[in-house]
């Protein structure tokens, strides 16, 4: 059978056939005790290898074209056992500077203390290249970044990954399977936060690592020893979910598009972030990496004539929430949510201003999104 494109793939790729029901559905196996006499397989929900999480992670390796991977009860358990796993104490990791907020706290509150080092840089393959020390084991990005939506090139971190030979990792939450591929571009490892995206219904908490085989198989020893794994009722919702994600993630891309192009023509505005605008000065990266923008934009309106938080009271369909890539599109102000850990100097160096909005765009018609925003902009 030929390749089969993305939207096929969440729909077939992976599942469990169970031969005795014939069902059309992966069953749940809630089992946390398995018969292990006369057989080799010996399924355990804390050895990452249940018949729920494999058929799960078959359907996301597809997605991503990748080898191998686990999933997790979070995104935050995926990114800090990956950390664990290729980290010791005297190693050095490169990190991006400005990605998500509780990255960043574990990576500076957490690695003094068991004795790894590290070096927060931005986003430039020349200052990446330049902070890499002989003890230096990965390379960690985001792109696009959260939340100012800042792109980074992939294919020459990976080439310069490769060429130190130190693992790249990216965390591809914002921009999901559907937009954006890094292994394809050279990238080692994929991580996700499950809980949005892929999840894509604000009631799941998961994540995923994505990567080659021997890899995946040291993360997943950590992981066995660190006890973050999904049960088998999430694995089940989350397999569910990730039939519509390509439905979801083109719709709302397409979505955050004409979203993007409305903010900046209005004059109570004063920047929109958004890497599918001409004006954004990571377009053209983008365009060569991505197979669509993602649905993820920030903006600021301008103080003078509103403030943030007025406008988002004054919002009627658009919900002032926490998290994102939901179906329904919701909007927050990062200083106070995701990166209200992140210290207000480096906040503000970081265009993290405490006017910035996040808006994660949703299905529902952009015309009424748009008359939302609309209306909101004019203050009453």
């Amino acid at each position: 059978m030929a390749a089969m494109e993305l939207q096929t793939q969440c729909v077939h790729a992976g599942g469990y056939r169970d031969e005795k029901t014939r069902g059309v559905i992966s069953p749940i196996f809630p089992a946390t005790a398995y018969e292990y006499l006369d057989s080799d397989a010996r399924p355990y929900p804390r050895y990452f290898n249940t018949p729920n999480q494999q058929v799960l992670v078959q359907k996301l390796c597809a997605l991503e074209r990748g080898e191998d991977g686990v999933v997790f009860s979070s995104g935050m358990a995926a990114i800090s056992t990956t950390f664990l796993a290729l980290l010791q104490a005297g190693d050095h990791a490169v990190i991006q500077d400005d990605i998500y907020g509780g990255t960043r706290s574990f990576v500076t509150g957490r690695f003094p203390g068991l004795g790894i080092q590290y070096t927060l840089v931005g986003r430039d393959p020349a200052a990446i290249e330049a902070a890499i020390r002989p003890e230096t084991r990965l390379l960690y990005v985001e792109s696009p970044t959260n939340p100012t939506l800042q792109i980074v090139d992939l294919r020459r971190v990976a080439t310069l990954a490769k060429s130190r030979g130190i693992p790249s990792l990216i965390d591809n939450t914002f921009a999901s399977p559907v937009n954006q591929n890094p292994l394809a571009l050279g990238i080692d490892v994929s991580l996700h936060s499950g809980t949005k995206y892929l999840g894509g219904h604000g009631d799941l908490s998961s994540g995923a690592v994505i990567t080659s085989r021997e890899l995946a198989g040291r993360i997943r020893a950590a992981a066995a020893g660190l006890g973050g794994n999904l049960n088998a009722q999430s694995c089940y919702l989350l397999e569910r979910s990730l039939k519509t994600l390509g439905l979801r993630v083109e719709r709302q891309t397409g979505n955050a598009g004409r979203i993007a192009a409305f903010l900046e023509s209005q004059p109570r505005v004063k920047r929109v972030h958004y890497p599918g605008l001409r004006s954004h000065p990571g377009h053209e990266i983008a365009k060569g990496q991505m197979a669509g923008f993602g649905a993820m934009l920030s903006f600021e309106v301008d103080p003078r004539a509103l403030s943030a938080d007025a406008f988002m009271r004054a919002l009627r369909l658009i919900r002032p929430a926490m998290s994102l890539g939901g179906v329904e599109s919701t909007i927050c102000d990062p200083a106070r949510t995701s990166h209200r850990e992140v210290p207000v100097e480096d906040r503000e160096r970081l265009g993290i201003s405490a006017g910035l909005l996040r808006l994660s765009v949703g299905v529902e018609h952009v015309e009424d999104l748009i008359a939302d925003l609309r209306q909101a902009l004019a203050g009453h």
